[in-house]
């Protein structure tokens, strides 16, 4: 077989349409890899080629390991090879197809594909979660991709081993049609430059949209598919606003993603012949008297806040914003100007989560908000084919049934059903309405969930379905159940894949029995967004806890806490046994882990735990969690089923009573304020208001100083601070009190 006669008519069309093609080389893997290197040597000496292969060796184009595709985000290559056949990922595939250029080739090297499905790889390996193991995961996912390449348009299949043809993935496109013309708005307040630097008129609106960066009060909403230039144009903004002396802030979930917006800014202070110092690691340009720094989302509240020092800056632009969770985004409207640029379809974030998450708020805020879309691809002519497969075979634009077939619908109206994998895969109408809740319901849904929820063997789908479409669906992780030898493992610091919750009791809290029990773990659950708040969440929890609780010894959930997700799981029966004490660094939040015990082995394992917790709480709130929400505090501790009583001594209650009803001190007996404290908070049992025991949190617990305090919770004063924390004890002690606590009051009768 002459490849080139294949790889040249297939690269022809392509040029001609400013689209991609892929060709597929299935067989052996070193002839493959051969194959390929055949193929993009008909491109010639000059093309940008790289090979993502684990492989070594490879001398014929730069080379780059899977584990670092990530490198490809924002640059371009002629081709694209990728080697699967130790293993593909869906988060890998969905980095590589986004870096071939218009005219270019994505080359897929496969294991012949009528075996692909049935074999067993390093992608399977990851997907063994303990104690299962690699023989007990499906190639549903390769299946899926073996017929997706046999059906679409422009892709091309080589059987290498036989030397076949199978498929010449030709489509007879017409020319590619000229970009629309970028032109400077009449009323330009960025300089021609940065107009003129655009590639397409899209590109120029969004650009003229993000001058609104230059009103404080102002926020820009920028959304497009990958390859629409949003991160340029970004960059462009950045650079221009920087160059009229601003300080620019960039955040993301990592810097990779907003590499491309300094790279574009430090192009234009160059076409501009603006001096720029630009830092080792590329994270700050600095001109004369404007400057563009990365933060990561996790740092940026403290460059927003009061007392910011200088640190504030005049503009805030978040790259990949869909990739945020709600609750970080929300922070970032306390700060100056803010542009939000976001994917539509990605890996990165779903533009379609964003809007239903997170557009409400953005409009209820006191912000002066535009909108722009950026439609007109910049690498490739629209309609790619490469880009069309890769949306579907990755479910890139996956997305909920449409409002109006479940709009008005009650829980009484659903139907429970279990949604196995051969039935996701029989039925894409609905495996795409549920992966689609599945990407709404949480910032970091990614493409290899899509690998997970059809071959993992430790994972169940469960669905609630009103007239046939998915109204709500949750996916349980199956943990626990491991054997001695691997919880002696785990407890001397090894990991264990996808085993969170025993994983987090056992090295974390030093519980070496926590993986011995089993139990489901809550992985994801999603309601549709016009039946929120309708009951649907609880409905489904409680048939997966009639189906499932015989045969585990607990479910359990974790989560970054917010007050609102607390009391949605304590109130379906789960009992928190773990804050954890560090912020994740993308949704700024603390983690907590719930139990709901099903069975004697599971309530040992929660009584045990929620008894450390409680005491945990009580040391920790001063010390690592001193920062933490007390609304947070409030709701983890509110929800977990082990109170404490409060043991003070007599000398300690005269204390506390002193000061509830007379002229004691606080200062005279700390700890004895904080047991009361940790007290009623585990066991509500007065009614206290939330201000009042958010002070029980911040003071006696967190050990704030009292101005402090007092600034937090809105006081006019320290003495009026001291006097709320008083009288917030005078129930404490008509609850808790002992003899010893009412002599002392009387006193001051």
């Amino acid at each position: 077989m002459d490849l080139a006669s294949v790889v040249a008519p297939l690269r022809a069309e392509a040029e001609r349409a400013n689209e991609r093609r892929l060709l597929t080389l299935s067989g052996d893997r070193t002839a493959g890899l051969d194959a390929a290197a055949a193929a993009v040597a008909t491109l010639g000496d000059d093309a940008d080629v790289t090979v993502v292969t684990a492989r070594e060796g490879v001398s014929w184009a730069e080379r780059l390991d899977p584990a670092h595709a990530s490198r490809l985000l924002g640059t371009t290559r002629d081709a694209v090879v990728l080697d699967a056949h130790a293993g593909v990922s869906a988060n890998v595939l969905g980095r590589v197809v986004g870096a071939v250029d218009g005219g270019g080739l994505l080359v897929l090297v496969t294991p012949p594909l009528d075996d692909w499905p049935g074999r067993r790889d390093d992608a399977d390996e990851r997907l063994a979660v303990p104690p299962f193991t690699v023989s007990d995961v499906t190639g549903r996912f390769r299946r899926r991709l073996v017929d997706l390449l046999y059906a679409h348009p422009g892709v091309a299949v080589v059987d290498v081993d036989a030397g076949r043809v199978e498929r010449d993935g030709l489509t007879d496109p017409p020319p590619a049609r000229p970009r629309s013309t970028p032109t400077t708005p009449t009323d330009a307040a960025f300089p021609d430059a940065a107009y003129r630097a655009c590639l397409t008129a899209d590109q120029a609106e969004a650009l003229a949209a993000l001058e609104r960066l230059r009103d404080p009060d102002a926020a820009v909403v920028v959304e497009a598919d990958r390859g629409r230039g949003k991160s340029a144009t970004a960059g462009l903004a950045a650079g221009c606003l920087a160059a009229e002396g601003r300080d620019v802030l960039v955040t993301a979930p990592a810097y990779r993603n907003a590499a491309e917006v300094f790279d574009r800014a430090a192009a234009l202070f160059d076409a501009l012949d603006v001096a720029v110092e630009r830092d080792d690691d590329g994270r700050r340009l600095s001109t004369a008297s404007g400057r563009v720094r990365f933060r990561d989302p996790a740092a940026v509240v403290d460059s927003l806040g009061v007392g910011a020092e200088g640190d504030a800056p005049d503009a805030l632009i978040v790259d990949e914003a869909a990739a945020l969770p709600v609750r970080r985004l929300e922070a970032f409207l306390d700060g100056p100007a803010v542009a939000f640029v976001t994917t539509v379809h990605g890996y990165e974030g779903a533009g379609r989560g964003f809007d239903v998450r997170f557009r409400d708020r953005l409009a209820a805020s006191d912000r002066a908000v535009t909108d722009v879309r950026l439609d007109d691809p910049i690498r490739y002519a629209a309609g790619d084919p490469v880009e069309v497969w890769a949306f579907r075979a990755l479910l890139l634009d996956a997305r909920p049934a449409v409002d109006q077939v479940v709009a008005g619908a009650t829980p009484a109206d659903a139907t429970y059903r279990a949604l196995d994998p051969e039935t996701l895969l029989a039925d894409e109408h609905r495996l795409r309405e549920a992966f689609g809740l599945l990407v709404l319901a949480h910032y970091r849904t990614e493409p290899d969930d899509l690998a997970r929820l059809l071959d993992a063997p430790n994972l169940t789908c469960r669905a609630l379905l009103v007239d046939g479409h998915v109204a709500a669906v949750a996916l349980l992780a199956r943990e626990g159940g491991l054997p001695a030898s691997r919880r002696e493992a785990m407890y001397e610091g090894a990991r264990v894949r996808g085993n969170m919750i025993p994983d987090v009791l056992t090295s974390q809290l030093r519980d070496l029995e926590a993986g011995q029990p089993v139990g489901y773990r809550v992985l994801r659950i999603a309601t549709h967004h016009a039946l929120r708040s309708a009951g649907f969440g609880t409905r489904l929890l409680s048939a997966c806890h009639d189906e499932f609780d015989d045969e585990v010894d607990w479910f359990g959930v974790g989560y970054g806490a917010t007050p609102r997700l607390v009391r949605f799981w304590e109130r379906n029966g789960y009992r928190t046994i773990h804050c954890s004490t560090t912020r994740n660094a993308a949704s700024g939040e603390h983690s907590a882990v719930m139990l709901r015990p099903t069975g004697p082995d599971g309530e040992a394992l929660h009584d045990r735990h929620a008894r450390r917790f409680s005491r945990r709480m009580r040391d920790g709130l001063g010390d690592a969690l001193r920062s933490l929400d007390p609304d947070v505090a409030r709701a983890v501790l509110r929800a977990t089923d082990a109170a404490p009583a409060p043991d003070l001594s007599p000398h300690e209650w005269r204390v506390v009573a002193a000061a509830a009803f007379g002229p004691g001190l606080y200062d005279a007996a700390p700890g004895a304020f904080a047991d009361l404290a940790l007290a009623h908070l585990t066991d509500p049992d007065v009614d206290l208001s939330p201000r009042a025991e958010r002070l029980l949190v911040r003071k006696p617990l967190q050990g704030w100083s009292w101005e402090r305090v007092a600034a937090d919770l809105d006081y006019v004063s320290t003495r009026e601070c001291m006097r709320a924390l008083g009288a917030a004890y005078r129930p404490l002690v008509e609850r808790y009190g002992t003899d010893v606590a009412r002599a002392e009051r009387r006193r001051y009768e």
